[in-house]
């Protein structure tokens, strides 16, 4: 192992390939690390279904035992599942996943207790310099401690009971749901969480699989995203839900297979949360999702926030704000009832409930929440970021009745339109969103940035 850990502990979380950049010895170094960095007395663990998973996590459940901390094992768990456990418990959290990233991979994603995010300003940074002072001489002893027991508890039911206690699903009428689990974590919280609802579940890949055989569990993919459609037209569904590898992200298709986007459902779950909350309250959303959020966040009578992209900006508006939802345009939902943690499951129940709340379609029901053309995101590889940026602020700055931020990348708008193009900070690439009234102005707006960029 190099001493350099930059290429696998990222802004969010810990990820790279095992074993080539990690391995189990690692994984105990971070669980020495973590335990020290965080202070705590008793933490908990969980994992997805991937190969190297249980071995991986139970190395970093060692590494915490042997500095005289309690481990508490949930086992095989959704990413959202472990940070119930971590507020149910009170206790700082390991999620062991790779999320949507190929088998080869996997990663570590941390919080303190109570769900609360550690990132590379909350405590990761720490805890990387703490593991590379030790990759060549191992962790130092502890100071002579009774080493910290680890015991296991299944959390499962107690996550579904508290979902379900979020939304009243109780007087929904009956629908039929496809639902696509990628071979992920989905096939292990679905059947548990939908026990009992009116619903006829048609399941496409529920057998746990970190090899991923039929498809990639990334939802944000369209190709990803054929079965699901393909499945919920044949079934004659009222819906199609995909969830990603972790399954903390939920994507929906509609009566036609077609996808709703994730703005619609950011928008739609707003207006039932602040319903829930006597119509006042502060909703997060990032600066790529649609015009439409923060419209129909207002005419609420709610209080839109924007925040950068990523999720511990939005965790950390949550806190600041006492927001009572966050929504993000990749489809990560936070609830301020869930310790502000992201559950692409709870959205899910949100979008069960107002389809099963009234007789229309779904395709009916979102149009409300999806006003305006929008082109997804579209990524361009460039040799410099920094001046493809510069070209774009110099072709319209200036112009009359536009306007340019820098809250994250460049943000342009008009009265018509709007695009944000930003750059990713692990690859050559600059990330484009944009939207307008309608689909033509959109499309001419999209190429003209495009040729931009790729000037």
């Amino acid at each position: 192992m190099s001493a350099d850990l930059s290429q696998l502990v990222k802004a969010y979380d810990v990820r790279g390939v095992v074993p080539d950049q990690w391995d189990e010895p690692l994984a105990e170094l971070f669980g020495a690390a973590f335990v020290q960095v965080t202070g705590a007395d008793a933490i908990v663990i969980g994992h997805d279904m991937r190969p190297s998973s249980p071995g991986l996590s139970r190395a970093f459940a060692r590494g915490a035992a042997a500095r005289g901390v309690d481990v508490t094992e949930i086992g095989l768990c959704s990413t959202d599942q472990l940070y119930y456990a971590s507020g149910a418990f009170d206790l700082p959290g390991a999620m062991f996943t790779a999320s949507h990233n190929p088998a080869q991979y996997n990663g570590i994603k941390l919080c303190r207790a109570g769900a609360a995010p550690v990132g590379q300003d909350t405590g990761l940074t720490e805890i990387r310099e703490l593991v590379e002072s030790w990759l060549d001489s191992g962790a130092p002893e502890p100071e002579p401690v009774t080493p910290g027991t680890i015991t296991q508890r299944d959390t499962l039911e107690d996550y579904a009971a508290h979902l379900r206690s979020l939304v009243d699903l109780t007087s929904i009428r009956p629908l039929k749901v496809v639902v696509d689990a990628g071979n992920g974590m989905g096939g292990h919280t679905v059947p548990t969480v939908f026990a009992g609802l009116p619903l006829t579940l048609v399941p496409m890949y529920f057998e746990l699989d970190g090899t991923f055989p039929n498809h990639e569990a990334n939802p944000l993919d369209p190709a990803n995203l054929v079965d699901l459609q393909k499945r919920a037209r044949e079934e004659n569904a009222d819906l199609g839900i995909a969830f990603d590898g972790d399954a903390d992200r939920c994507f929906v298709v509609d009566e036609n297979g077609d996808p709703v986007s994730p703005s619609a459902i950011t928008a739609l779950v707003a207006s039932r949360e602040l319903a829930r909350h006597g119509g006042s309250g502060t909703v997060i959303h990032n600066l790529i999702t649609s015009w439409s959020v923060p419209e129909v966040v207002r005419e609420q009578g709610g209080t839109p926030v924007r925040t950068r992209v990523g999720h511990s900006f939005i965790k950390a508006e949550m806190a600041r704000t006492g927001a009572i939802f966050g929504g993000e345009h990749s489809a990560h939902y936070y609830f301020k009832d869930f310790w502000n943690a992201d559950t692409g499951m709870l959205a899910a129940l949100h979008v069960l409930a107002a389809l099963g709340g009234q007789d229309g379609a779904l395709s009916a029901l979102v149009a409300q929440y999806d006003r305006y053309a929008g082109s997804g995101e579209i990524n361009s590889t460039v040799d410099d970021q920094r001046a493809r940026l510069a070209a774009i602020r110099a072709e319209y700055e200036g112009r009359e009745g536009v306007e340019l931020d820098e809250l994250d990348g460049l943000t342009v708008s008009a009265t018509d339109w709007w695009f944000n193009v930003r750059p990713s900070n692990t690859e050559p690439l600059l990330r484009l969103n944009a939207e307008a009234r309608d689909e033509s102005t959109m499309a001419k707006l999209r190429d003209e940035v495009l040729s931009i960029i790729r000037a």
